[in-house]
């Protein structure tokens, strides 16, 4: 099995995560991971780093955009984000 930290890479902070993470009803958390990673491998990495609950994990595949440089071009790489909710009472320190 991988380690918790081959599998997390870091949090993304944007306003909308913001927005998310402060939620009243239903917090969530947005993680940048391993684009390998499935969303078992992403719970029990979670769990293991933190020490919380993970009620549901959401993911989805970022394809990286076109970028260019004069005549020159390239593509930023793909990445995955991981939408974490946690189980009621629980609360992830992620700064």
């Amino acid at each position: 099995m991988k380690s918790p930290y081959q599998i997390l890479d870091r949090p993304i902070i944007t306003e909308r995560a913001n927005i998310l993470s402060e939620s009243k009803k239903n917090p969530q958390y947005v993680l940048k991971v391993n684009i390998d990673a499935n969303k078992i491998e992403i719970k029990k990495a979670i769990e293991a780093a933190y020490n919380v609950k993970v009620a549901t994990i959401n993911t989805v595949v970022v394809k990286g955009k076109l970028k260019r440089q004069g005549r020159y071009q390239g593509h930023r790489s793909d990445y995955k984000k991981a939408f974490v909710t946690l189980e009621k009472g629980q609360k992830l320190e992620l700064i």
